[in-house]
């Protein structure tokens, strides 16, 4: 009577924890005769085990240019200031020779400000913005805590309380170069950390 075979392939073992070029190790496939079907010992999860380099990626010499390799230098960096939020920098002196932003390097500020619109005023780009607050008391409270806020920065907006009392305007751009600079989305991501929850009408809940 013919008999069909059975094979039963063992998972891949690792057998060093030590990098080397040969990384992982498998074991003998171990044959089996049964009178059924055809199995085969399949690890749901995958592998888990490393394959040698293919002959292209010696000659590239991969290794040499990856994080982990033996001679890589390791150094813990100090975050630049372009890499901290803009709340977190500090206003720097602008010299009046500076070009101003460009109205797509300001646009691409604008999305890390809350609140906060380009406005172009005959050519000049300024940011405002605008808020709509409880009452004129609310109003005085606010520019108050933006002036504590931005004193330190040598950089103060423009604040004012429209016709309307209860709202009040500020707006920012930097006259000494006719336009925007970084100074001016310092400050006013700072002025975003101003709190006004206590400041701003309270909604209405219907029953």
């Amino acid at each position: 009577m013919a008999t069909a075979t059975h094979l039963c392939f063992s998972l891949p073992i690792s057998i060093s924890p030590v990098l080397s070029r040969k990384a992982a190790s498998f074991v003998t496939p171990n044959f089996q005769t049964t009178q059924s079907r055809i199995y085969c010992n399949v690890n749901p999860l995958g592998d888990f085990g490393a394959r040698d380099p293919f002959p292209a990626e010696i000659e590239s010499q991969f290794g040499e240019k990856v994080l982990g390799f033996s001679s890589t230098e390791h150094k813990i960096l100090i975050p630049t200031a372009s890499a901290l939020s803009l709340a977190q920098q500090e206003c720097t002196p602008i010299s009046p020779s500076q070009t101003p932003l460009s109205e797509f390097e300001a646009k691409q500020l604008l999305l890390k400000v809350v609140g906060w619109k380009l406005a172009n005023d005959d050519g000049v780009l300024k940011l405002q913005c605008t808020w709509k607050l409880r009452d004129f008391e609310c109003g005085v409270e606010l520019i108050n805590r933006i002036g504590k806020v931005v004193e330190g920065t040598g950089h103060l907006p423009t604040l004012h309380q429209l016709e309307q009392s209860n709202q009040v305007h500020a707006e920012l751009w930097t006259p000494s170069i006719g336009g925007l600079s970084v100074n001016d989305f310092i400050v006013a991501a700072k002025i975003d950390q101003v709190k006004t929850s206590d400041l701003i009408p309270r909604k209405r809940v219907w029953a």
